[in-house]
């Protein structure tokens, strides 16, 4: 059994199965990974993909055990080559990140900047998608950190902390009926069109057990992952627009009007994830400080000894989590 040959089973099962898009992005032959996979199986004894002709159709039970444990493998290597940078040149190396677009383009640019600034040898990638994807890809340790505010907490694998408490807005074209209102309800926001969040997105459930709680229905008539696409249709008169109150900028939106909706709704809490078990270098540890000051080295290893949901959240009830 090579390593190389676990690389390749969990390549080709990241990529719907399909090894010549495989081997592409892995700059290599399409019949060398076959003919590896192959010995892997014959080997182990066990098919770890079953085929159709010379296509690879699903992967068998057997192979589910294997990918799994292939992967913590793989992970492992990756942590001693995390060491073994840190130790070699402490300043250089690699950080992946994932979230959504809100975060991507309203939270992140001052640390990323900050960052780049302090660390210009680390080469920095950011991978955008639903806080559903954006999880898996932390569990999988195809990212190092998830920054997301919904879905992580399905992953037990990962170690989540809060950064930032936000609320929401609601923006509407200047010369709207709300606009005019001295005291804005949930009950007078119910009365138009809504233009919001897709369901799982920044937040969205919050705002969908607001109304539920006081029994209204409103008609979202609109859903985006992008706030930037919310507004867009607000000033095109589709409904008033529900985004997170960071996502109003008072310069590029001055045509609209952002109401204050924090009393309306309960606030959420962003939050960043990241395997248990990964190794930490020191750019990582400054990077989740520069977005989360309260997040300090201290903290961040004592999470790392915390085993449960629970545990986590007691070490962080007597810390005051910052308001964006």
């Amino acid at each position: 059994m090579k390593l190389q040959q676990l690389r390749y089973i969990w390549e080709v099962a990241h990529h719907d199965l399909n090894v010549s898009a495989t081997a592409q992005s892995l700059y290599t032959s399409q019949p060398g990974i076959s003919k590896q996979i192959r010995l892997l199986e014959d080997e182990l004894g066990v098919e770890i993909f079953s085929r159709s002709g010379k296509h690879l159709t699903r992967i068998t039970p057997a192979g589910e055990a294997i990918l799994k444990t292939a992967g913590e493998i793989l992970r492992k290597v990756e942590s001693i080559k995390q060491v073994a940078q840190e130790f070699s040149n402490e300043r250089k190396g690699t950080l992946t990140l994932a979230t959504t677009h809100t975060q991507a383009r309203y939270a992140l640019p001052p640390v990323i900047g900050s960052f780049i600034k302090q660390y210009p040898e680390v080469a920095l990638h950011m991978h955008q998608g639903t806080p559903m994807q954006i999880s898996e890809m932390a569990a999988d340790g195809t990212v190092d950190f998830a920054i997301a505010t919904e879905a992580m907490e399905l992953f037990s694998d990962l170690i989540m902390m809060p950064c930032y408490r936000w609320n929401r807005s609601v923006v509407v074209p200047k010369n709207h009926p709300l606009a005019q209102l001295a005291n804005l309800t949930l009950e007078d926001v119910a009365k138009y069109p809504i233009v919001t969040y897709v369901f799982g997105f920044t937040g969205r459930s919050k705002l969908d057990e607001a109304f539920i709680n006081r029994g209204l229905a409103p008609k979202v008539v609109f859903t985006a992952a992008d706030a930037d696409v919310i507004k867009t249709y607000v000033r095109l008169g589709l409904g008033v627009g529900i985004i997170a109150s960071m996502a109003y900028n008072e310069a590029a939106d001055s045509d609209l009007v952002s109401l204050d909706a924090s009393h309306l709704f309960e606030s959420s809490v962003t939050k960043i994830g990241f395997r248990r078990g990964t190794f930490l270098r020191g750019f990582m540890y400054d990077f989740i400080e520069k977005f989360a000051p309260h997040l300090t080295k201290d903290i961040i290893n004592e999470a790392f000894n915390r085993h449960s949901r629970a545990e986590l959240d007691d070490l962080f009830e007597g810390i005051e989590i910052p308001t964006h």
